[in-house]
């Protein structure tokens, strides 16, 4: 019975956060930097991963809406990007 009431709280600790952080939408490398091309002064930020996790991971927003991607390699981005280092990125879910 405890393991059932720590999953429903867990689960709704996760609800709690993605309603703070809003809709995130997980996109391919490929579609997060035609994203960033589309914005007028776009800010990107970046942080690199560790052990079992994603080497690069990228947040922007874009027309309300918040895009993530992770990739193995950095992503060549237009130099009038603004690029902001994060320690880490966690996505809720």
């Amino acid at each position: 019975m405890a393991e059932a009431g720590a999953a429903a709280a867990a689960a709704a600790a996760v609800a709690n956060a993605i309603k703070a952080m809003g809709a995130i939408v997980e996109v391919t490398p490929e579609d997060f930097t035609s994203i960033v091309a589309r914005a007028e002064k776009p800010i990107v930020i970046v942080a690199n991963g560790g052990w079992l996790q994603p080497k690069h991971q990228y947040l922007t927003s874009y027309k309300g809406f918040v895009f993530h991607a992770h990739s193995d390699d950095f992503l060549m981005l237009d130099s009038d990007v603004e690029l902001l280092t994060a320690k880490s990125i966690w996505i809720p879910g």
